[in-house]
């Protein structure tokens, strides 16, 4: 093989390599993003809950279905602003589909409850599903009536048209994982401690756990 020749098998070798990765990355840029907005109840627990499924890319905690433009956090919980502390969950929709998480969020939620989620209560902590369209809609009303069927209770949770989302302040996110510390009635913890105590002390897993048993996704 001549010098030149062999050259130009290099030359067509990288080029190969280059247009692979190209291609590659291309492929993985274009993903199927989709964003769905569910509220159940204290928005650390379902953006906990829904960050560790496979293809959820990540979940915002924030405010939406209400009548105040930019609300904050103690205006929310104060109530009149007819705000639901909620999550949108921005997911791969060629790893998981709508209906999957819709399938999750019934099963992580105690839907027969309208004035609230366990511990709290209040219309910030009501559950609530939010569509943008009618697929959304469909694959919604489809697993609320699977999930009725198999609880065998009449659900509450509604199914209402997607709202305008505010995003909650910045110490609410990623707040079941933070290590910064505070105080708490318990002392100065960090904030991953103090959402683990919350959330055993609302008895947020043990009625899930209750109601769904073996088919609840985020109880050990």
């Amino acid at each position: 093989m001549t010098r030149v020749s062999r050259n130009l098998k290099t030359a067509i070798l990288i080029g190969a390599i280059v247009l692979g990765w190209i291609v590659q990355s291309t492929t993985a840029q274009a993903r199927d993003m989709q964003v769905l907005t569910v509220a159940g109840g204290c928005f650390w627990c379902v953006e906990a809950d829904f960050e560790k499924v496979a293809g959820v890319q990540e979940v915002v905690s924030g405010y939406t279905g209400g009548t105040v433009e930019n609300p904050t956090y103690k205006q929310v919980t104060r109530g009149g602003t007819g705000h639901y502390e909620a999550v949108e969950i921005r997911y791969d929709a060629d790893r998981v589909s709508a209906r999957q998480l819709y399938d999750l969020f019934f099963r992580s939620i105690d839907p027969t409850d309208a004035g609230g989620q366990f511990c709290d209560r209040g219309e910030s902590y009501r559950t609530a599903i939010f569509v943008s369209d009618s697929s959304e809609r469909q694959q919604a009303r489809a697993a609320k009536a699977t999930a009725e069927s198999e609880l065998g209770r009449s659900i509450v949770t509604p199914i209402l048209d997607v709202a305008p989302f505010y995003e909650a302040e910045s110490y609410h996110q990623d707040y079941y994982k933070g290590q910064d510390r505070i105080i708490t009635r318990r002392g100065i913890k960090t904030k991953a401690e103090a959402y683990d105590f919350y959330r055993e002390a609302c008895g947020r897993d043990e009625r899930i756990r209750q109601l769904w048993g073996d088919g609840a996704p985020f109880v050990n």
